[in-house]
């Protein structure tokens, strides 16, 4: 073996040092040159990966005459020297931070306060032509007839009522010096809020559950009865009701006509005002009458609250 390979490696040239050098450097220099390619093209591989991977948003320019919306202001600190406000917590749509709804157009409109105390200026003043020369008078009095004894939760909800006698003739008939026509017994209450209707719900259910009943006569008890009546809308809501009952002379014998008295119970917001017809020495309530008047108190009803 060892003369087979003495024998070879003499038939081969070997080369000089010098150039044994040379040739290993160009190797050294071309494995450097690869490495550095190799991390340069595994480099590109990963940038252009993540962009497959991850596309970034391409910044669409926007159209033609659309307003740029302002940058949000820098939050700058109080007046007083201290810190910056906090940002408010989100609203619901349409609604303004700490503010209830409000009516379309209405921005930051205060909400009505709710009265606390009648003043003379609610009542109603009669048309010139009902006047008898005879001013009303405030006292205390029965706002309502009796119904069947009927009684009503919505008392314990009274913020203040105030009630007066008014004394009227119709228009027809002569003026100061003659007889009345007719009386009314004129109410206007104040209900804690939410609370008026009750009592309108409470008067429904009272004239239902008392079609009859005897009432105090000229000569002994006489059958009175009660009804709603059909009712053209005053205020918020209104109920009308008839009590009818055979009329009775001087000497408590029948006339042979009805006597009608009409109530009407108008609400207006957490107010309600009661206009009870109770007439005059046997006269019967105007139907025209009692609805003129009833719009006169609802219109003063509405420019005392404003």
């Amino acid at each position: 073996m060892y003369r087979s390979l003495a024998a070879d490696a003499d038939a081969r040239d070997l080369g000089v040092p010098d150039v044994l050098r040379h040739q290993a450097d160009r190797r050294a220099r071309l494995r450097a040159a690869g490495s550095t390619l190799a991390v340069a093209l595994l480099v590109v591989g990963v940038a252009v990966g993540t962009q497959v991977v991850a596309p970034q948003s391409a910044t669409v320019p926007s159209p033609a005459g659309t307003p740029t919306p302002p940058a949000p202001p820098s939050p700058s600190p109080s007046v007083t020297g201290g810190s910056a406000s906090p940002p408010a917590s989100p609203t619901p749509p349409g609604r303004s931070p700490g503010t209830t709804a409000t009516s379309p157009g209405v921005t930051g409109a205060a909400q009505p306060k709710a009265p606390t105390s009648i003043p003379d200026r609610a009542f109603f003043r009669l048309a010139a032509a009902n006047q008898i020369g005879i001013a009303p008078e405030f006292r205390d009095l029965e706002v309502l007839p009796n119904l069947c004894g009927a009684r009503y939760s919505s008392e314990g909800a009274i913020v203040q009522r105030r009630t007066r006698n008014v004394v009227y003739k119709l228009p027809q008939n002569p003026g100061a010096g003659h007889v009345p026509d007719g009386t009314y017994t004129h109410s206007i209450t104040i209900y804690r809020a939410g609370r008026a209707d009750d009592l309108l719900d409470e008067l429904r259910r009272a004239v239902r559950d008392c079609p009859q009943q005897e009432r105090p006569g000229d000569s002994g008890p006489v059958l009175s009865r009660q009804r709603l009546l059909t009712d053209t809308r005053y205020g918020d809501e209104s109920v009308l009701f008839e009590m009818r009952r055979p009329d009775q002379d001087v000497n408590g014998d029948p006339t042979g006509v009805e006597d009608v008295r009409l109530i009407r119970a108008i609400r207006v917001g957490d107010v309600v005002t009661i206009l009870w017809e109770q007439g005059w020495e046997n006269t019967s309530s105007q139907r025209a009458q009692v609805d003129a008047d009833s719009a006169r108190a609802v219109a003063a009803v509405k420019v005392w609250l404003g």
